[in-house]
């Protein structure tokens, strides 16, 4: 197991995305503390830490909700860490967020569509009349979303619903269709089971395999459910603080005395809460 990665030693070209001596820092505390990892193509990885230790934050800093004051962020070999957050979108790096970010007096099936507006290319005036252009890009735009990502995610029967009116999980399978809708490459997923009960969690697990697997997306996943990383995630990255306290396979970083004693203040106790 690699608890740190020196920065001489750090090659982003092996990651598809990747973060290299990375600081936030809010009124002079540390957010992120030199933090360097990153995510190889076709992998599920997973970020892990107690409450407040800068988690949400290194995605923030990855599609540009922060701006991080050092470091550089890497994508498919490229330094993008000067891009805005939508020219990340562009790239194919997508987004859904530990509380609902939906327009709630939409559809459902709008709210999906408006997943897409960052690769969208019509011009004003077509897209203004709907017709040309504008118009065979909707078109293809529904049948795409209907045919493959509502599908896929099996909310056929709320497509015309409004989102307000949706339970807590049935909305986050709707975010999760609208980042789909971004075709993205890397899949960014922010505590996507918080909240539910077994079976919605249950779902949402096989929703992300199946998205992992059938549509060739890389993720990188903040959850505390431990029993869902342990279960999916091909490496783990710990961090406490701000700080990265270990890297490495579900089964090494849950017997990592480190770990174990920064959920639970003591190495000692049982390993029930990371997933054992």
């Amino acid at each position: 197991m690699q608890s740190t990665t020196p920065h001489n030693e750090f090659n982003p070209e092996q990651y598809q995305l990747s973060v290299q001596g990375l600081f936030l820092r809010f009124g002079g505390v540390n957010v992120l503390a030199d933090v360097t990892t990153g995510v190889r193509k076709g992998e599920i990885f997973a970020i892990i830490g107690p409450n407040g230790a800068g988690k949400t934050c290194l995605l923030n800093c990855i599609n540009r909700f922060y701006h991080p004051n050092q470091g550089r962020i890497f994508f498919e070999g490229h330094d993008i860490t000067g891009l805005k957050a939508h020219d990340i979108a562009q790239l194919g790096i997508a987004r859904t967020f530990q509380n609902v970010e939906l327009f709630k007096g939409m559809t459902v099936l709008d709210n999906i569509k408006l997943g897409r507006h960052a690769h969208l290319d019509t011009g004003v005036l077509s897209a203004g009349f709907y017709f040309g252009k504008a118009r065979r890009t909707e078109l293809e735009l529904r049948k795409e979303i209907e045919e493959t990502i509502i599908d896929l995610l099996e909310i056929e029967h709320i497509r015309k619903k409004k989102v307000g009116t949706l339970p807590y999980g049935l909305q986050k399978r709707v975010e999760l269709a609208r980042a789909l809708a971004m075709r993205p490459k890397v899949l960014l997923l922010d505590e996507p089971v918080t909240g539910m009960n077994l079976e919605e969690t249950e779902d949402i697990t096989r929703f992300i395999l199946d998205i992992h697997d059938e549509r060739d997306v890389t993720i990188i996943l903040i959850e505390h459910d431990m029993g869902v990383v342990m279960d999916i995630s091909d490496r783990v990255c710990v961090l406490d603080f701000g700080v990265k306290i270990a890297e490495g396979k579900p089964e090494e970083i849950r017997h990592s005395e480190l770990v174990i004693k920064a959920y639970l203040g003591e190495k000692d106790l049982t390993y029930s809460r990371l997933g054992a």
